[in-house]
């Protein structure tokens, strides 16, 4: 079964019992995405869902896993949207910052701590801090690197007699900046409420065209003579690398009339200089809470040449 088949599937299964398709219906649409338009397969699943939810007038969390959902430590979860069972210990709750979140706080296991978000209209029993639960189909989301999992009407919570011990998932690195990958300098993320993603060519995966908000990262990659390590660099981070703020970047993008130039001026600034970072790891990525560039014997030419070589 190749992939595109095995999406179809799996989407058709979530929808037979609210709409009138085929799986070979859900696999043309696929295939026209990733094969006419070149979208990667992730994608384009998120795009065709979308387009089913909206004919079902169905939101994303009535949705549920396609079931045998996979059980991960919280150090694993390095993509958005995905759907999986989790067990973890709630290490902290917070005031909700909106009416409609019925709980916020922090999930935390041996491999280390995420954010979780359960929303007042899923009925779902409440949580106490210090106590263990195993959640079944759970969803994944993800702001400026930072991994999260969203609570459902469909997610099921079983608290479990026993405690669990709660890891450090706090990363420090040293070495070269010898990249910044796709997805850097001024972007524009989805403006909906509780929605963060990164736009694609003007469009959110959940909720197709949007006239999205500007915001700025960078996803760095940092060799340290051993490993590469991919880090991101959140606004405020950003601002402070590179000393190009939110609106520099907006005004060097107008006048150039190319968003692509932020990017290209920040690794001009970047590339081949060495930094001490340090934050939570996160999934793949180093979140880089705090940095500080450091001084020292530099073989910028050898660093760049790598660079390009990535």
């Amino acid at each position: 079964m190749t992939d595109v088949h095995q999406h179809a599937v799996e989407i058709h299964e979530q929808f037979s019992d609210k709409l009138e398709l085929t799986v070979e219906d859900v696999a043309e649409r696929l295939e026209k995405l990733v094969g006419e338009y070149k979208v990667p397969i992730d994608e384009a699943r998120r795009s065709v869902t979308s387009h089913y939810l909206d004919e079902a007038g169905m939101e994303r969390e009535d949705l549920r896993g396609s079931g045998g959902n996979q059980e991960m430590q919280i150090s694993e979860v390095d993509e958005p949207e995905q759907w999986l069972d989790l067990t973890a210990k709630v290490v902290d709750l917070w005031d909700p910052g909106h009416e409609s979140i019925g709980q916020v706080g922090l999930l935390g296991d041996p491999t280390g701590t995420i954010k979780f978000t359960k929303w007042a209209k899923s009925d779902l029993p409440a949580l106490e801090e210090g106590k263990v639960y195993r959640f079944s189909n759970v969803v994944s989301d993800e702001y400026q690197g930072r991994f999260s999992v969203k609570l459902n009407r469909t997610t099921g919570i079983e608290e479990l007699d026993e405690d669990l011990e709660v890891g450090d998932n706090e990363s420090e690195i040293e070495g070269a900046m010898v990249d910044i990958q796709s997805g850097s300098g001024l972007i524009k993320r989805c403006p909906e409420e509780d929605c963060t993603r990164v736009l694609q060519n003007g469009r959110c995966s959940e909720h197709g065209e949007v006239e999205g908000e500007f915001d700025l990262r960078i996803k760095g990659v940092v060799d340290d003579g051993m490993t590469v390590h991919e880090t991101i660099f959140n606004k405020e981070a950003t601002e402070e690398l590179t000393g190009i703020t939110l609106e520099k970047a907006k005004e060097m993008a107008m006048d150039a009339l190319d968003t692509t130039i932020v990017a290209d001026e920040m690794r001009e600034k970047v590339l081949g200089r060495y930094y001490r970072i340090s934050g939570p790891t996160l999934g793949r990525y180093v979140l880089a809470n705090d940095f500080e560039e450091l001084t020292g014997p530099v073989d910028a030419e050898a660093v760049l040449i790598k660079a390009r070589s990535m």
